[in-house]
């Protein structure tokens, strides 16, 4: 496959997932939670799931290209590390971002 081809696919891949989560995203009328509505313990564990998926998924790859196993396209496998190295380190800041914000609300006066 060409590399033009290979980027059209990240792309296209890149916006379903921008779409998918625009949609996931509504305005919070009332601060009561919605009844069903995934709790943020649970959102949390599951983008720390997909993190793990997408640096497996990735980990695979490379072994599978290592090993010479033919229809794995160095490519493919370069594409696959950065998205898994795109979303640790994603991962990685909204982890800071909730270590400081754990840290102001300690630090405010009751």
């Amino acid at each position: 496959m060409s590399q033009g081809v290979e980027f059209n696919r990240l792309m296209l891949e890149m916006r379903s997932m921008q779409m998918d989560a625009m949609a996931r995203q509504k305005p919070q009328v009332s601060a009561m939670p919605e009844v069903g509505a995934p709790s943020f313990a649970d959102m949390l564990g599951q983008a720390v799931g997909k993190v793990n998926e997408v640096q497996q998924a990735s980990n695979q790859l490379a072994t599978a290209f290592e090993m010479g196993q033919k229809g794995v396209d160095i490519t493919d496998v370069m594409i696959a590390s950065q998205k898994a190295s795109v979303s640790f380190a994603a991962a990685t800041q909204v982890r800071n971002k909730l270590v400081q914000a754990y840290q102001d609300i300690m630090q405010m006066s009751v």
